[in-house]
């Protein structure tokens, strides 16, 4: 039995005046399936760069009208080393030899190799653009716009443009949602995405492509965030455990696994993006299904609105709801002396500055070493669909684990555990033998597994320790702060360059430091959702408030009314 001397160890007010809807009802089903179908359209288009932009096989074009002997068209193409196929010579993908010198020795009748020693020839430039192969796509950005040799610098730049969109969108969304509802920013990023794709569709340059794949990325997370935290604030205990853990993540997956497939038949970048379109616009009827969080709504003195939603919830749910389910008379008081909360209230008191903090480095970590991992793995030969297939099948049981080790393990212990096995797996890397890659690649897929689990954990994790008149702002804040390791991820790679042990061993090395960091957080297994600043559980170390503090005393307060609604609810559950 959980201590009563702790607010945070009972049920709060709002969960004991709402225990009469149960926890799995047509109601909650219906929130909970909606809300994770809305998650789906983020899956197919996080990942749809690898395609977008991917480059094919290309080489420089010579002009149709150019009147060149056949062994001399064959060969206009210098040959190179390829240190991707290990030292091969293959046709250079940027350069050709001088036009009119070939166009001097087929007039001559010589011929290549056998009257003229190449490696004396001189070249060019592509001068005429190139030719690409159309095997694989019919088109993609890279082909349309010629983003090749001179231009390529250009391809990692619309990923990292879109990487900006998602930490702008990380910074405001959460504050937006505290602001204005969750409900509402919620559909209006699904329009915002929906539109801004559409109109791609018709970008006429790499610019406008860029301007508008910053506002879907921004779009994008806002979504992801609201969705999330609209149902671990609905839904109840139980419920939002499997919620957080599991079903957006795995309808996420879903949707991750969906793209290859709809990549592979739809091999134009333009009517694919179009198709990756459609999803987002099939959500937008959902905005008469999924209702508006009553936490949010009773934060904010919105009492009768609160009231109504849960009177439908009772009336779908086939049960009688009380006559007074909240006392609108004190929301209304609390509301007026309420001020609205911003990011600036994450670092307002020692206890959740350090938490913030804390959690900020953590999610750094975690998402430097999951998308580092990832764009290693995108490296692999093969079929890109296959590979894109294989890398998003392989996170579902990450998934799976995290919901089985957040339904019953404390959620330190969870983010700890998968933290430092993650980090030992690849700090193992550098010390198996060379000649052993698969062991190398094993290590290295089971450290992704490990880090995808604690990135499902600490999503949870972070909406259970914030209340909720920050936890949209704070979610928010920690993306933001996850956003950074995004970018700064593939250099990691690049340090492959410099020794191939070297990246393992820092991603190693912070991850498992990251582990031990998740130890000093407050623990929240078993605990109510606080909905108030001062329900917050306390950082180890921070300094506590004297009993005759206003602060503490309105915490007193609350803790006796929660004591008195304790009997009805482990009656009622």
């Amino acid at each position: 039995m959980l201590p009563e001397s702790s607010a945070a160890n009972k049920a709060t007010a709002y969960e004991a005046a709402t225990a009469f809807l149960g926890e799995w009802g047509p109601f909650q089903r219906r929130v909970f399936f909606l809300l994770s179908l809305s998650v789906v359209p983020i899956g197919l288009t996080a990942f749809s760069i690898v395609f977008l932009a991917d480059t094919p096989d290309h080489r420089c074009a010579l002009p149709a009208h150019l009147n060149l002997s056949a062994a001399w068209r064959n060969s206009s193409i210098p040959l190179e080393e390829d240190a991707n196929r290990d030292g091969a010579l293959v046709p250079s993908k940027c350069s050709r030899y001088k036009v009119e010198n070939l166009l001097n020795y087929s007039e001559r009748g010589l011929l290549p190799g056998a009257d003229v020693n190449l490696s004396n020839v001189p070249k060019e430039g592509c001068l005429d653009g190139w030719e690409f192969d159309h095997s694989v796509y019919t088109s993609t950005i890279v082909s349309e716009w010629n983003l090749v040799c001179d231009e390529s610098w250009k391809r990692p730049l619309t990923s990292s443009i879109f990487f900006g969109g998602v930490f702008t969108g990380s910074l405001i969304s959460g504050q937006l949602s505290d602001r204005f509802g969750r409900k509402i920013v919620m559909f209006a990023t699904i329009a915002l995405q929906a539109v801004s794709k559409f109109i791609q569709v018709f970008s006429p340059s790499w610019i406008v492509f860029c301007a508008l794949y910053f506002i879907v990325g921004m779009g994008q997370v806002s979504n992801y965030i609201v969705a999330f935290v609209l149902g671990m604030e609905v839904l109840g205990p139980r419920t939002r455990t499997l919620f957080s853990t599991a079903a957006v993540s795995l309808f996420f997956g879903v949707g991750y696994m969906l793209l290859p497939l709809i990549a592979f038949f739809i091999t134009d970048w333009r009517m694919l993006l179009l198709a990756l379109m459609l999803p987002s616009c099939l959500c937008m009827p959902l905005w008469w299904f999924i209702p508006e969080s009553p936490r949010w709504l009773l934060s904010q003195g919105r009492t009768e609105e609160a009231e109504a939603i849960l009177r439908n919830a009772a009336e779908m749910n086939n049960i009688e709801p009380p006559t007074v389910i909240f006392s609108s008379l004190q929301n209304r008081v609390k509301a007026k002396k309420r001020r609205p909360c911003n990011i600036c209230d994450l670092l307002r008191s020692p206890n959740i500055r350090w938490i913030s903090i804390t959690l900020w480095v953590i999610w750094n970590t975690i998402t430097i070493a999951y998308f580092a991992l990832s764009l290693n793995t995108a490296n692999l030969n093969g079929n890109p669909y296959f590979n894109c297939f294989l890398s998003a099948l392989m996170e579902m049981p990450a998934y799976v684990l995290s919901w089985v080790m957040f339904r019953w393990c404390s959620r330190r212990l969870s983010v700890f555990s998968s933290l430092s096995s993650g980090g030992l797996f690849l700090l193992i890397i550098h010390l198996v033998p060379a000649h052993l890659a698969a062991l190398s690649i094993t290590f290295e897929m089971l450290g992704k597994f490990a880090v995808s689990t604690a990135f499902a954990v600490a999503y949870a994790y972070t909406a259970e320790l914030y209340p909720t008149v920050l936890r949209n702002t704070a979610i928010g804040a920690c993306s933001t702060a996850s956003r950074i390791g995004s970018i700064i991820a593939p250099y990691f790679i690049y340090l492959r360059t410099y020794s191939v042990s070297l990246p393992y061993i820092l991603m190693g090395s912070l991850t498992a430091v990251a582990g031990l960091l998740s130890l000093l957080l407050p623990e929240s297994f078993g605990m109510p959702l606080p909905d108030t600043i001062s329900h917050m559980q306390q950082f180890p170390g921070c300094c506590q408030k004297t009993p005759n503090s206003k602060y503490e005393e309105k915490a007193g307060e609350q803790r006796s009314q929660v004591k008195r609604s304790r009997p009805q609810i482990n009656q009622q559950l």
